[in-house]
């Protein structure tokens, strides 16, 4: 097969919500219809015993949140579909941005009873700004909830989307009957009794054919042609250059956990999502089919597999073809690396494969040669651009709880800060390690995993610091620096690129800060 036709087979995308929207089950049930597994488990359901398999981390299924990005890969219609299933919880949101960096499009999912919610808002402004192209999934039908019309504003209201539904509701929760498809003109009713199977749709070419009656009775069938009449008026068709420029939002609705409305959401979206796009990089823009292979790490992961403390650095393929045993130049670096057992994913099991294509994510087993975001070339000098670090918003020491165990307690910290679970400060008075990270809950799994996956113990301690800001001067031997170094010299500190970092303690004294020395410049992201 030519690169071309290779590129025209894949899709690559990710699926976003808030907490608890569903968005794991969701991933699972698009697995079972690729045929990737064969029965689906769901994630807080103690009735099937088996644990979702995107979450494969000990502390996910504890909890039943995800709280690392997964990658899976299955086919469907001949087509090969790249799905990143991202954590919703907002402690782990930097994780999800940068996982943005690596899709084409993305499916963004929404509670019926809860609709739009906070952390939806801020994912979808994201994808907004990067113009992906958005598919909107309104998720458990089966329970009560909010009006489909009402739904719909919202979603146009609070996320700033114009969306036209490509499928719709017969009633809601008690009375839920089914989904009339209006992409492919059919009915598919509810039976709600096959959670980990297939299930059959019924074929209605016409909404008027008075069989409907029988189907779904005569209340129920003048609801849904009312309805869909008011949906012709007033949203607008179906265009697929819009959706693709990301000016228009197809919807769906279902019921991922009774494995409803899926296949309507997977058949449309093999045959009007992106295939990999082209991306910028700070010298040009490089194009899918260009011979040359280049890529970039959005995600390294420590200890996959807790039996052989392996690290992997996940890399999006962006443009040529990567293969085995081919070495590659590290851009930062300089210097060239060869992979001979480069991985491709379908939850923690791994395959070695010997070429992968455009659109695709490989493993690549790393001994601490990359961070994220790093550039991989057939040879060129170039980087690709948009994978930030943000200024935490919470910040603790952390403290050694067991001195006969220092040394796994360094190599923990900086395996997991490579991975970007949070970031790494070293005080420059005394020393001290600080830990900044976005969300709370952070602490907690980075406490658990430097216990089970290197044996080491810590504590924390509180800090009282308002932002961390990357400290950026013209000129190191400027007197008005040197002065900033010595009054503020408690608040400094280096980050692990030996960068300087003003630890702030208030917006106050920030400000203050800002207007006692004009020539320094603070930043909020490492990427300046």
């Amino acid at each position: 097969m030519s690169i071309q036709q290779e590129i025209a087979k894949r899709r690559t995308f990710g699926i976003i919500s808030h907490p608890d929207a569903g968005k794991t089950t969701l991933t699972e049930k698009l697995l079972l219809f690729g045929g990737a597994i064969q029965e689906a488990g769901a994630v807080k359901n103690n009735k099937i015993k088996k644990g979702a398999t995107s979450d494969f981390m000990e502390i996910e299924r504890q909890r039943g949140i995800s709280v690392a990005t997964s990658v899976l890969a299955f086919i469907y219609k001949d087509k090969k579909i790249n799905i990143l299933d991202t954590p919703g919880h907002k402690d782990f949101a930097e994780d999800t941005f940068r996982t943005l960096s690596a899709v084409d499009s993305v499916i963004v999912v929404i509670d019926v009873a809860k609709g739009v919610e906070e952390q939806t808002e801020k994912l979808v402004e994201v994808c907004r700004m990067r113009k992906i192209p958005i598919i909107v999934f309104i998720n458990k039908l089966d329970r009560e909830g909010k009006d489909a019309f009402d739904l719909l504003d919202e979603v146009e209201q609070k996320l700033g989307l114009r969306v036209t539904p490509l499928s719709f509701p017969i009633g809601m929760g008690y009375d839920f009957k089914g989904i009339y498809n209006i992409w492919e003109k059919n009915i598919n009713l509810f039976t709600g009794d096959n959670k980990q199977t297939i299930s059959d749709a019924i074929h209605f070419e016409d909404v008027n054919n008075p069989e409907l009656e029988t189907y779904i009775g005569d209340k129920a069938a003048k609801t849904l042609r009312e309805e869909l009449e008011l949906v012709m008026e007033v949203y607008p068709d179906f265009n697929r250059e819009e959706y693709l420029n990301s000016e228009l939002q197809p919807v769906f609705f279902g019921s991922a956990l009774n494995n409803f409305g899926v296949r309507e959401l997977l058949d449309c979206f093999v045959e009007i999502a992106p295939t990999p796009l082209a991306k910028d990089s700070d010298t040009r823009l490089v194009k899918p089919d260009e011979d040359d292979f280049s890529g970039f790490v959005f995600k390294i992961h420590a200890n996959m597999d807790p039996k052989h403390r392996d690290r992997l650095a996940f890399i999006k393929i962006v443009s040529g073809v990567f293969k085995r045993n081919t070495p590659y130049l590290h851009v930062r670096l300089d210097k060239k690396l060869k992979f001979s057992s480069p991985n491709a994913f379908f939850a923690e099991k791994k395959q070695i494969v010997d070429e992968s294509f455009p659109g695709d994510i490989v493993g690549l087993h790393d001994t601490g040669n990359f961070k994220i975001g790093d550039t991989l070339t057939a040879g060129e000098k170039m980087n690709y651009k948009g994978v930030p670090s943000f200024s935490p918003e919470h910040f603790r020491y952390i403290n050694n709880a067991d001195p006969m165990k220092s040394k796994q307690l360094n190599k923990g910290i900086t395996q997991l800060m490579d991975e970007g679970v949070a970031q790494l400060f070293t005080l420059d008075l005394n020393g001290r390690k600080i830990i900044g990270t976005v969300g709370a809950l952070q602490y907690e799994v980075i406490q658990y995993r430097l216990e089970h996956e290197y044996g080491a113990k810590c504590t924390y301690e509180n800090l009282n610091v308002h932002k961390a800001c990357w400290v950026e001067v013209a000129d190191k031997k400027d007197p008005e620096f040197l002065n900033f170094k010595r009054v503020k010299q408690k608040f400094l500190a280096r980050d692990k690129e030996n960068k300087l970092v003003f630890l702030a303690d208030s917006s106050f004294s920030l400000q203050m800060t800002q207007q006692k020395y004009p020539t320094i410049k603070f930043h909020f992201t490492s990427e300046f």
